[in-house]
């Protein structure tokens, strides 16, 4: 009788996200990951391959479930301006408020991995061209209803509002203080004068 799996596999990557989410790739094990995710050893060999393929999987739900689904609730509920500003002082509020100093995956990879495997740096890569996309996007559309001076480069501020909010993450995860945060938020919203 062939081997039938009895998982969904969405629940079980969102498990695994919050594994590596919370401890990161390397401190996370296989051990770690058959606890949290209810299922064995074999399992995830079985379906997910290895812990490298498993992480990118995880990465990708991520990316999925939380950024890109954030920045599109973003985009739908706020005028393009004020999306952008949004975004960094929602970063600012939760960073206050998250105890754990989750930070957010993608940067979390970025610091970790990005320089030692190319796989995943492609993966950081993508990611983060997203968000810069994001902005320059919501920039060229506040430029053209006036919401955004027509002399900003959204090019050169998407840039840097990617530079800011990166920088942002990982301040967030080892300064959590609202006097280190909150300029970072008051430059980003500069940066659209």
């Amino acid at each position: 009788m062939p081997w039938a799996k009895k998982f969904d596999n969405d629940e079980v990557l969102e498990r695994a996200m919050h594994a590596f989410w919370a401890r990161g790739y390397e401190a996370t094990s296989i051990e770690d990951l058959t606890g949290c995710m209810g299922i064995n050893r074999g399992s995830i060999y079985a379906t997910f391959k290895d812990k490298r393929n498993l992480f990118l999987l995880a990465l990708e739900h991520y990316e999925t479930h939380y950024r890109r689904a954030f920045l599109a609730d973003l985009r739908r509920e706020h005028s393009p301006r004020s999306a952008i500003t949004t975004l960094f002082y929602d970063v600012v509020d939760t960073a206050l408020s998250d105890k754990k100093r989750s930070g957010c995956l993608l940067v979390n990879t970025a610091t970790e991995m990005s320089a030692h495997d190319e796989r995943i740096a492609q993966a950081v890569a993508k990611g983060l061209s997203e968000t810069e996309d994001f902005f320059h996007q919501l920039i060229e559309l506040g430029k053209s209803d006036g919401e955004i001076p027509g002399h900003v480069d959204a090019g050169d501020a998407a840039c840097s509002l990617l530079g800011l909010l990166t920088g942002l993450r990982v301040l967030a995860r080892s300064r959590p203080e609202r006097q280190v945060l909150e300029p970072i938020a008051r430059q980003a919203e500069a940066l659209l004068n």
